[in-house]
């Protein structure tokens, strides 16, 4: 009986080896597909919302309507054109640091939007060489190319869990390509570094696995959901110790405009300086 038994064992030990022979392979080449990315859309898929590009000359005439505002501000201003609660970002989504002596962490910048999604792909083993194919071809940073002096990088991560998508290295290289600060509604390792080199960012929560293996980049400069906030590519983006809003682009002047008036004794200061200009008002 105790042969018989072994017998079997051996056999089913050969079977499974067979069967992982002859499946593995292919598994191999399903779960490390790289993403190609879209240049066409099929007819059957519907976009509503069109990307629409802004020149560095438009987007800096905007900037410069929103020196000194804070987010309180651009809120009154929302309020006074008629857009009660639009654009005002869930406050989960805070400051990873303040200063409020020079208030260094307050940003105002156009969007650059970017979308990373849970990942349904596996592999066996996460070496360094899997890992860097990931990062290469999965779950890349692409919208870096996109990044300009006075954009703000916007990135929808809600459900990707641990990952890790921002760090302390890429987002100095970010900051160097001319990005101003950082709205995720994701999470975010590397906090120490971060605040020690001082770059903005607001964030949801922290995260400490790295990306491959957890999440894939969907889409870059589509239309995002930050905090239940639309955000396009293009839109202006305020944040402070106060938390996000968001302008739509189609309102950004009248919206600076209402809300010039609300800017405290510090912004002031600050709006005069800048532009050397008295304020609106100074005229009532």
């Amino acid at each position: 009986m105790l042969e018989k038994m072994r017998g079997f064992n051996l056999f089913v030990g050969m079977l499974g080896l067979i069967l992982a022979n002859a499946f593995w392979p292919a598994m191999k080449g399903i779960t490390v597909l790289a993403q190609e990315e879209v240049r066409t859309i099929p007819e059957q898929v519907h976009l509503y919302v069109p990307y629409k590009h802004y020149s560095q000359e438009e987007n800096q005439e905007i900037l410069d309507l929103y020196t000194g505002l804070r987010v309180a501000d651009v809120s009154d201003g929302l309020d006074l054109v008629g857009l009660e609660d639009v654009g005002l970002v869930d406050p989960e989504i805070h400051a990873l640091w303040k200063d409020t002596e020079n208030f260094t962490h307050r940003t105002i910048g156009i969007a650059v939007t970017a979308r990373y999604m849970p990942t349904n792909k596996r592999v066996a083993k996460m070496d360094q060489k899997t890992v860097n194919r990931w990062y290469g071809t999965i779950t890349m940073e692409t919208f870096q190319d996109e990044l300009f002096p006075g954009s703000v990088l916007v990135i929808d991560a809600m459900g990707d869990g641990e990952s890790r998508s921002i760090g302390s290295s890429n987002i100095l290289n970010w900051q160097r390509r001319g990005m101003v600060g950082l709205v995720t509604s994701g999470g975010l390792g590397d906090t120490d570094e971060i605040i020690h080199h001082k770059v903005p960012v607001w964030h949801r929560r922290l995260a400490r696995g790295i990306r491959p293996g957890r999440n894939e980049l969907e889409s870059v400069n589509r239309p995002v959901t930050i905090g239940g906030v639309q955000v396009r590519p293009g839109d202006v983006v305020v944040a402070d110790g106060d938390g996000v809003v968001v302008v739509p682009r189609e309102w950004a002047v009248e919206v600076a405009e209402a809300a010039l008036p609300f800017l405290d004794n510090v912004g002031r200061e600050l709006w005069k300086k800048k532009t050397g200009r008295p304020g609106p008002w100074e005229d009532n």
